[in-house]
């Protein structure tokens, strides 16, 4: 067991259990700056341990009954098929110089749409309430599908996206939606999305499968004990440290 990774995947862990994102979009660059592998590696490793290390969380969320089934199933319907095509595509291109570009430009999107995400979450409910009049209930299951296309390519070609961006996307079409079916639902989607992905990418040889191993090792007690440090610490001041991490990390990929 690589110890490195091990601790890697504790903090990592911790910061998901302090703030509830940042898994994908703190592990990737970790896994490029500190481990040292390609893009496509990387994101094909963090896509295996983001599904991973969710399925607890989302059984939990499950149970409570704290999950929309049906903004699920209607994000499922645009994410799969289109993650699916998305590593067809690769596999019918190969992976050129080209594709390298992209998966590390779009990780670098990613990272920095993440940040804002995070930075102005307050934000997004009052946009998505000023946008209810222009959304009436009929146009709700396509635009949530909508959605899941756009999830199901960005998390692809990034490995990001599936749950801060995920969950803004939710607030932005159901508003009134409490704050607890929003976690639930978000989380319910990222699993079986970045799993497929993270199959797509295995099927290319991008999964480093010891590492990931080691990595999860770590998440699981990183993310308990960020589970009992969250009452403790001010949420302005958590928010803070995870946009400046995002933003430095995203400003590094994309140059």
């Amino acid at each position: 067991m690589d110890g490195l990774a091990i601790a890697s995947g504790f903090g990592v862990g911790a910061i998901v259990g302090i703030t509830g994102v940042g898994g994908g979009s703190l592990m990737t660059p970790l896994l490029l700056s500190v481990f040292k592998l390609n893009p496509a590696v990387a994101i094909g490793t963090d896509l295996w341990f983001a599904g991973l290390s969710k399925m607890s969380g989302s059984v939990a969320h499950a149970r409570h009954g704290h999950v929309r089934w049906d903004v699920v199933r209607r994000l499922l319907a645009g994410s799969i098929p289109a993650s699916i095509a998305t590593v067809a595509l690769m596999h019918l291109t190969g992976i050129t110089k080209g594709w390298a570009s992209a998966l590390s430009f779009s990780l670098g999107i990613a990272l920095l749409l993440t940040a804002l995400v995070v930075a102005f979450r307050p934000f997004w409910q009052r946009v998505g309430l000023r946008l209810e009049r222009f959304m009436p209930e009929s146009r709700k299951p396509a635009l949530t599908v909508i959605a899941g296309l756009i999830l199901g390519v960005l998390v692809s070609l990034s490995s990001i996206g599936a749950g801060a961006i995920g969950a803004t996307l939710i607030l932005l079409i159901y508003p009134r939606l409490e704050a607890r079916y929003i976690v639930g639902s978000d989380i319910a989607h990222a699993v079986p999305l970045t799993l497929v992905a993270g199959i797509g990418h295995a099927t290319l040889g991008h999964v480093d499968w010891s590492l990931l191993v080691s990595l999860l090792i770590g998440s699981i007690p990183g993310i308990w004990l960020g589970a009992q440090l969250t009452r403790r610490l001010p949420d302005g001041a958590i928010r803070a440290l995870l946009c400046a991490s995002l933003l430095m990390a995203g400003w590094k990929v994309i140059h």
